[in-house]
Parts: C-alpha cells; structure tokens; sequence
C-alpha cells in the first residue's frame, strides 16, 4: 500500500493537555500537506483551527473525553458546540461504567442522542477496548450499529492500553455494514498501519504516521 494510501485515512491527532495553538497550527499544516483524512483535535481549539484551514481540511474533536462519564446532556451540548464552531467530526467516548453495568439500551439512547446534536455531521464512538471484555465489545458494536453513529473507535490512547489487531478483527466481525472502524491509539509504524487497514480499519488515529512521512521526506525517500 502507498504511503499516500495510509495517509488519506489518517486522523492526524493531538489530544495533549499542554497542546498550544502553534502546536495545533503545526499538525494542521501537517494535515494539509499529507492529505490526511482530518486532525483531531482539543474541542477549545475548533473554531481557531476551522477559520485557520477553511476547507482545506477536516476538523475533528473529541467530547466527553477521556473518561466518557459526562452527562448525555453534557455530551450532546459538547458535541453540538463543536459543530457550531467548525467541527466536521465528533469522537465522543462512551459511558464506561454503564457498558459494565449491561446498560445497553441507555448506552444506544446516549449514542443516538448524541449523532443528533451532531447535526449531520460524522460521528465516531470510541469504547475504550482495553477496559472492556470481547462480549462487551460485542454489546457495543450492536449499539452503535443500531444507534445511527457513523464509526466505532477502539481507544482514546489515555488508558492502558491502544488498538490491537484483534479487536479491529471483533469489530468488523459484528458491526453493521453502514457502521466503519477507527483503530487508534499506539500506531507507531506503517506496517502496524497497513494491517489495521487490512483487517477493516477505514481510520487511523495517530500522529506517528506523518512523523515517518516527514522522516522518508527528509531522506529523499518519500
């Protein structure tokens, strides 16, 4: 696969608490030079970022991150924010506890509620597989398959642990076929990249990919 191939799929992503504006300003530079599929970014930095790229480039933030314990009502004013300021794209993290209470049903409502504040725009759901069993898992790719969410996305890359091979395996297994895969956290090299792809991943969630880019590019090799 070409290195450009991997890149179009790429959300290049800075979520750092420290993050500045010229760091933001930096990736988004980035983005539009690689083509990548958007930057995912602090939703505080939305509207600058928007008015900084135009069309230019996707933006990407993320709500009710990392922990996903917000109120409904708190993640569906974050995400509507979001939209109003320039987001093309919401990542919002689901209620964690209440996947480990089997409340499947509400985690939908939440999820439905949410794409709807979205208006119109992609939503991806990140269920922090690290935290979670393969059945949870399983629980999960049916609510947000039945919630009317664009994306399920493995990680937020704050816990223990980022995507693996065999989650993004699980997920293209039992989501619905309207419903994509973002693999994120830990993608530190371009075969790592090509095998989430191969496996089903229709996004990538990383910083590291531009940063080889950069490296083949100095060396006269990209």
């Amino acid at each position: 696969m070409e290195l450009s191939d991997i890149l179009k799929k790429c959300d290049h992503t800075l979520l750092g608490q420290t993050a500045t504006w010229a760091e933001i300003q930096a990736i988004c530079d980035d983005g539009i030079k690689y083509s990548t599929a958007s930057v995912c970014i602090p939703a505080a930095y939305v509207k600058q970022a928007k008015d900084y790229v135009g069309d230019k480039l996707a933006i990407c933030t993320v709500i009710g991150f990392p922990n996903g314990y917000a109120t409904t009502a708190a993640k569906c004013f974050m995400a509507s924010d979001a939209v109003e300021n320039g987001a093309d794209e919401v990542d919002m993290v689901i209620n964690i506890g209440w996947a480990k209470d089997s409340k499947w049903a509400e985690i939908t409502e939440e999820i439905a509620a949410i794409k709807e504040a979205c208006n119109g725009k992609l939503l991806k759901v990140i269920i922090e597989t690290c935290l979670l069993t393969d059945e949870e898992k399983i629980q999960l790719c049916k609510c947000v398959s039945d919630s009317g969410a664009d994306y399920i996305k493995t990680s937020t890359g704050f816990s223990k642990a980022g995507a693996t091979f065999h989650d993004v395996e699980l997920f293209a297994k039992h989501v619905a076929p309207h419903v994509k895969i973002k693999a994120a956290g830990g993608i530190s090299s371009i075969e790592d990249a090509e095998e989430f792809i191969r496996l089903g991943a229709e996004r990538l969630g990383t910083s590291r990919i531009v940063k080889i880019a950069k490296g083949l590019e100095n060396d006269g090799t990209y």
